[in-house]
């Protein structure tokens, strides 16, 4: 992979981060409404010379459907309201207009078209409001999305040269400047458990489940997917908690309430084979839960920035970290991070304000894993454990397996600092 090709896929999910630094409609959900919030954000602009720069705070009104679902592209429109430039001339452009946003924390743009402009020397800039489409992003379901602004941008054509000037929240990302609710998912009913989980022929078994419709359930023995003959009956609570009894007659693998998403839960059929009983015992012991090199890591090398007068900001890969969990049982863990602050301990020197984010990945790594693996929300790394990834406790199934853990990561500097180079130490934990 290409350094260009790494460094724009790291960029492409950079807006995720807390830590934030340098089509055509495919649905709207429903009969969503239009919802309008006004919200003042404190921008500072840099300017083409000899306009000079100016900062101040600009009212951005927004208007989006207050809800969709996630995937939907929806339509948004913003009224940037008058902005802290002062043009020192009367002027005539053509102006693009691109918002930045982060929008549940991916990185988009919405861009105007090119709308004639007549400024007033003198007289605070007032952008037209423009429209465009944002997309929810997969995987907020049942949240609501904010929707934050990075930069706004404007680039003005004067007689066939182009101007850009550039405001930028502070602090940047802004707070929400608008909000879409996201549907959340149906939810499929599913068998959860088999009361006992074996037994041979004769055996009453209890079958539950969740997410069922209130009222009568009937549920089934199957053997290799096929009925066998073994029903049963009861009914579900007005919670879609569902309890269904039947009694085992024939051999079957397998117990599920009828209308059960995938399969139901297995069933062991024990045989009654006539001779002498041979019993056969075999412990297994727990193994351990870890995260490892237990030596720890190569250092991740960001790069080099020169100083510039401004906030800068560097990306880069934290190296993968493997956990395993060989415990062979039903609880979950969590892996969370921390960091010490930029230092350069020979010189003394120290970098305070510097941040530093990640946005973590977690891949299972075994096929054989009975678990998956949840990466974190994109943010800051602090001093206070932040997470980076998970294992849901299983309840009365088998959770474990093997994974592999890590991320993009972008570091943000101050405009000054001494020219050093400056360390920070991230440490990652599992519990």
């Amino acid at each position: 992979m290409s350094t260009r090709t790494f460094r724009r896929r790291v960029l492409a999910g950079a807006g995720a981060l807390s830590l934030a630094l340098t089509g055509g409609v495919v649905g709207l959900a429903g009969t969503a409404q239009a919802a309008t919030r006004t919200t003042p954000v404190y921008v500072k602009c840099d300017a083409p010379a000899p306009q000079p720069d100016a900062e101040g705070s600009q009212d951005f009104t927004v208007t989006l459907p207050d809800g969709a679902k996630a995937g939907d592209t929806v339509p948004i429109t913003i009224d940037p309201g008058l902005s802290p430039i002062v043009p020192i001339l009367t002027i005539d452009s053509v102006n693009v207009m691109k918002a930045k946003l982060l929008v549940g924390g991916a990185a988009q743009t919405v861009t105007s078209a090119a709308i004639p402009s007549h400024q007033e020397g003198g007289v605070k800039a007032d952008p037209p409001a423009f429209s465009g489409t944002i997309t929810i992003p997969d995987g907020t379901e049942g949240t609501t999305v904010q929707v934050a602004l990075d930069q706004f941008i404007t680039d003005a054509d004067i007689g066939g040269a182009v101007y850009t000037t550039t405001c930028t929240p502070s602090p940047r990302p802004s707070a929400s400047i608008g909000s879409v609710a996201v549907e959340a998912l149906p939810k499929d009913p599913v068998t959860t458990k088999v009361t006992p989980n074996s037994g041979k022929a004769g055996t009453a078994v209890v079958a539950t489940g969740a997410n069922f419709p209130a009222g009568p359930v009937t549920c089934s023995a199957l053997l290799a997917g096929a009925a066998t003959g073994d029903t049963g009956s009861g009914s579900a609570d007005a919670s879609g908690a569902a309890n269904c009894s039947l009694t085992v007659t024939k051999k079957a693998d397998e117990i599920k309430i009828n209308g059960s998403a995938g399969a139901g839960r297995a069933f062991v059929f024990v045989e009654d084979v006539p001779g002498v009983k041979n019993p056969v015992d075999v412990e297994v012991l727990p193994g351990p839960l870890g995260i490892g090199p237990q030596a720890g890591n190569p250092p991740v090398d960001f790069g080099k920035v020169t100083i510039n007068g401004k906030p800068q900001s560097v990306v880069g890969q934290f190296n993968a970290m493997a956990v395993h969990d060989f415990r062979g049982g039903s609880l979950g863990w969590d892996v969370t991070a921390t960091r010490t602050p930029f230092l350069n301990e020979t010189t003394g020197h120290a970098m305070t304000t510097a941040q530093i984010g990640i946005q973590p990945a977690c891949t299972v790594t075994n096929a054989d894993s009975p678990s998956t693996c949840t990466a974190g929300a994109p943010g800051a790394i602090t001093d206070t454990p932040m997470k980076i990834a998970s294992q849901a406790a299983g309840g009365d199934q088998l959770t474990g397996g093997e994974f592999a853990i890590g991320g993009a990561g972008m570091i943000q500097l101050p405009p000054f600092m001494f020219a050093d180079t400056y360390q920070s130490v991230v440490t990652f934990s599992i519990a």
